[in-house]
């Protein structure tokens, strides 16, 4: 039976940010034309970069939410990118940006279909309602993830903090499936 090594790949790393300090975003949206705001639907403004291509909210706090970075290191980078070039056009920012993540989502391919409806009967703190959603909702206490598995054997793992959680989480599950001889290798 071939084990498989899960190909994990990082999708998209949400990070939060603040500067302590309040923002104007009417100054903002002057000074740097390809900023989208319309406060009227929501109150934040949306800089985009390309390297790391992401997208980051600012808020008129000074909070900020970074998204669309494919690594932790990507998503720190990204922010201190936005600082600088905010900096740089004439906006004083008197601190760097504290950064946190706050939620890692990979894309998984275990290289062998799953037994669903075997799997919902076997794994603990799961749920499969194939007339709701076609995948398995699997809950990892340690590391805290949400793993949701499709019978093509491709996952999506959410929640992880550090992409070490992430790969913890799903070695973890891969192991159970695979002591459980849920897994099916064609």
């Amino acid at each position: 039976m071939p084990v498989t090594k899960p190909i994990i790949s990082i999708e998209n790393v949400v990070a939060s940010a603040t500067i302590d300090q309040k923002l104007d975003l009417k100054d903002i949206t002057k000074k740097f034309p390809d900023v989208e705001w319309h406060p009227e639907q929501f109150p934040g403004a949306v800089f985009r970069i390309k390297s790391p291509k992401t997208a980051t909210l600012l808020f008129r706090t000074g909070k900020m939410v970074c998204t669309g970075a494919k690594s932790e290191e990507l998503a720190r980078k990204a922010v201190k990118t936005v600082v600088q070039q905010l900096r740089k056009g004439g906006i004083k920012i008197k601190k760097d940006a504290v950064t946190t993540i706050q939620n890692i989502v990979a894309s998984i391919n275990l290289g062998g279909r799953v037994s669903l409806e075997q799997a919902a009967r076997t794994l603990p703190r799961s749920m499969y309602e194939p007339e709701q959603f076609p995948g398995l909702i699997h809950r990892v206490l340690d590391p805290k993830t949400v793993i949701l598995i499709f019978s093509s054997g491709k996952l999506v793992c959410t929640g992880g903090r550090t992409e070490k959680d992430v790969y913890r989480s799903v070695n973890q599950l891969h192991n159970l499936l695979e002591e459980k001889d849920l897994m099916i290798y064609d």
